[in-house]
């Protein structure tokens, strides 16, 4: 990869407004990059890709071996380098810090480097071409829409930079080399989240928002409007801050080697750690790098109490998440009081005077009169946050007396969604007459529960995910195709195949294949894809009169917890009254899905035909948008259509006729009427009753396993 010119300016790093945590996490990380990398979680527009490249002019210079691609250091060359060996005096150039950028786009070659096997096949040789791991190697790689990336690719990249080393292993070749850099990622949430193993790879983490103080705002469209009017002469209004940062931060690189850990400061961070229930010890291990690197950077030479402090509030939040709903968040009042807490102190002396703690307190407390010496916690920072709310609220309540999903047996008080017993007159089957009761509260959502696979029938070639068979880039190989342009994966065998019968004619006269570019063939793979599942859910007044919507929106919960893991996108349409409205256009955002879902209200009639008509509208869109990504309809509804005609409904079905659907049949009760069931057969699809949804039984998950075959 070329240095970047000259001549092209970026926004200065000290030129940036507000975002004062976001700029101590990646100066943190400029100083020690063994604090793991940051990831910048954030609403779209609040400067996340700008200061990010911004701070690669920041880092120091490096050298390298002159002509090696994989930027070997002079002073200690990698022994195991492709381009190596470089000798005992290899010769020095310098070189600005590199800021590689992995679009969302790239392939997995890409990323780690590829054998150019065309030249392999047709030549003979072994030639290797570097992807952007060895481009970032001592500099920077910045991910923009980090949860957007293909799920393995996050996981090669964030491999690599745990081990300091690429490997790339394929077509009986191995090559590895050295990639050591810093890892950026920017994302925003309302956009899908990464998975919590792959999240907590990020050893630091930042939520940003823009601010709401218009003096702030106002200054920062007025430096920006300057910038872009001139981008050389600002750059040079801040050139003075931006060289005395880039110094301030390579003398805190040469004072981290000199900053202590004391016992003491280990055992806060470890009791930080495990008071905030956090899993494994990558949080620990992060913790420290990051509390010796703030002291490094203050100036400092042992790890404090407000070191400590200020590593927990980048480190730990992201850790804490237990539930894909939660957002992640760390409660700093708390972590102030872990930090205080005189039982952190270090085991007294054994030899010393007895009943004397650490700080020569009675039973080993601290002397209320005398000063701590790691004192010096900071106040409440900017970009602080606040614990999330417990995801699990407590199951509505269900009269079904079946034991399973939303119902064990009993007969429970109402939910605070159901209708009153007065307030409208009655219609058959509970349901009002009218839409007098739409304002009534939403009711409580039951937990969420693995349910069985609801898939699509058919081969996709939709985006890669977990839930329906498809071509896609990685996967068992399945058969070979003629390649269309640059060959990918070419199937070996295939292509010997193929040249085999033309080698007397070629005048073939040694060991060896003659080779030819029509011989070729490329592997095409089967894997899984993600799908766009569409819920439509029944929100009118027959589902609360059951008592059934507690369980129905846990079923709906448990669905959208099966789309987050087999990496789908989600939509929300619901019907109630005279209307049905699209309450979450088609996102990655599961949260998103979730926070809807548990502030629905019910009431009503229920519009069933103007559901399925908006569906429709929904995915025609969407068609358009992400036509590879296949559809998978989800109608929750006990099958009641007391708004419309029984024409209306056939004719709301028929525009779903060529799309997969699954009809989960809240009916409960002994007698049922088989409405979801025959609204099935009009979609063409299958009729889940809502206590088979979930995936408990011998046979569902038998049946699993052969749909998986």
């Amino acid at each position: 990869m070329p240095d970047r010119p000259a001549a092209r300016h970026h926004y200065p790093f000290t030129a940036v407004v507000g975002l004062d945590t976001l700029k101590l996490a990646l100066i943190l990380n400029a100083v020690s990059p063994r604090t793991g990398g940051v990831l910048i979680r954030g609403e779209k527009g609040t400067a996340k890709s700008t200061i990010v490249r911004a701070l690669a002019a920041l880092l120091p210079p490096v050298a390298v071996v002159p002509g090696c691609r994989f930027s070997c250091d002079p002073a200690a060359p990698d022994p195991g380098c492709p381009d190596g060996p470089h000798g005992d005096d290899p010769g020095a150039s310098v070189r600005p810090a590199r800021l590689a950028e992995l679009p969302v786009g790239a392939t997995e070659d890409r990323l780690t480097g590829s054998l150019d096997l065309e030249r392999a096949l047709t030549e003979g040789v072994k030639a290797f071409e570097p992807g952007l791991l060895a481009a970032a190697h001592r500099g920077v790689l910045y991910v923009d829409e980090v949860n957007l990336l293909h799920d393995h690719l996050v996981d090669l990249l964030l491999d690599a930079a745990a081990l300091g080393t690429c490997y790339v292993e394929r077509d009986a070749v191995s090559v590895r080399h050295a990639a050591r850099f810093m890892l950026v990622g920017t994302m925003n949430p309302e956009e899908g989240e990464l998975r919590p193993q792959l999240l907590d790879r990020f050893g630091l983490t930042v939520e940003v928002a823009a601010s709401r103080d218009p003096g702030e705002r106002a200054e920062v469209v007025r430096r920006r409007l300057a910038f872009e009017d001139d981008p050389e002469g600002f750059a040079a209004r801040w050139a003075a801050e931006e060289n005395d940062l880039a110094a301030r931060i390579a003398a805190a690189r040469d004072r981290l080697r000199a900053v202590e850990l004391p016992d003491a400061a280990l055992r806060r961070i470890s009791a930080v750690c495990a008071a905030f229930d956090v899993d494994g010890m990558r949080a620990d291990l992060i913790t420290a790098h990051a509390a010796m690197a703030h002291a490094a950077w203050r100036g400092g030479t042992q790890v404090t109490a407000d070191d400590i402090r200020q590593a927990a509030r980048l480190a730990l939040p992201h850790r804490r998440r237990r539930d894909p709903f939660d957002a992640p968040g760390l409660d700093e009042s708390e972590l102030d009081t872990l930090l205080q807490d005189p039982d952190l102190d270090p085991e007294p002396d054994p030899d010393g005077p007895a009943g004397r703690g650490p700080d020569g307190g009675p039973d080993g407390g601290r002397d209320p009169g005398a000063a701590d010496p790691e004192d010096g916690l900071s106040g409440g920072s900017d970009d602080g946050t606040e614990p999330h709310p417990d995801s699990g609220p407590d199951a509505g309540p269900d009269l079904d007396p079946s034991p399973g999903p939303g119902g064990n047996g009993r007969t429970p008080e109402p939910a605070p969604g159901d209708p009153a017993p007065a307030g409208g007159q009655a219609g058959r089957h509970g349901e009002t007459t009218g839409d007098q009761d739409l304002g009534q509260r939403a009711a409580q959502a039951g937990e969420p529960y693995r349910v069985r696979a609801l898939t699509v029938p058919g081969l996709g070639a939709g985006a890669p995910g977990r839930r329906s068979r498809a071509r896609t880039p990685s996967g068992r190989v399945s058969g070979f195709r003629l390649p269309e342009g640059r060959i990918a994966a070419p199937h070996l065998t295939a292509t010997l195949r193929a040249a085999a019968p033309h080698q007397r004619a070629r005048g073939r006269t040694g060991p060896g294949l003659v080779l030819r570019r029509d011989d070729l063939r490329e592997a095409v793979r089967e894997g899984r894809e993600g799908n766009l599942v569409l819920f439509v859910v029944d929100a009118s007044g027959s589902m609360a009169a059951r008592r059934r919507m507690g369980a129905v929106k846990g079923a709906v919960l448990s669905l959208l917890l099966d789309a987050y893991q087999r990496r789908d996108k989600i939509g929300l349409v619901t019907f109630r009254g005279t209307r049905a409205e699209l309450a979450l256009p088609p996102t990655s955002s599961v949260e998103a899905g979730a926070a809807r879902l548990r502030a629905l209200p019910t009431g009503g009639r229920t519009p069933l035909a103007a559901g399925l008509r908006r569906a429709a509208d929904v995915l025609r869109a969407e068609r358009l948008r992400d036509p590879a990504r296949r559809p998978l309809l989800v109608v929750v509804t006990d099958g009641r259509a007391t708004a419309g005609s029984p024409a209306d409904l056939r004719g709301a079905a028929a525009l779903l006729r060529d799309v997969a659907a699954v009809v989960v049949d809240c009916e409960s009760g002994p007698v049922r009427l088989g409405l979801a069931g025959g609204l099935a057969r009009l979609l063409g699809g299958e009729a889940v009753r809502l206590e088979e949804l979930a995936a408990g039984s011998l046979r569902d998950l038998v049946r699993e396993r052969r749909k998986a075959a």
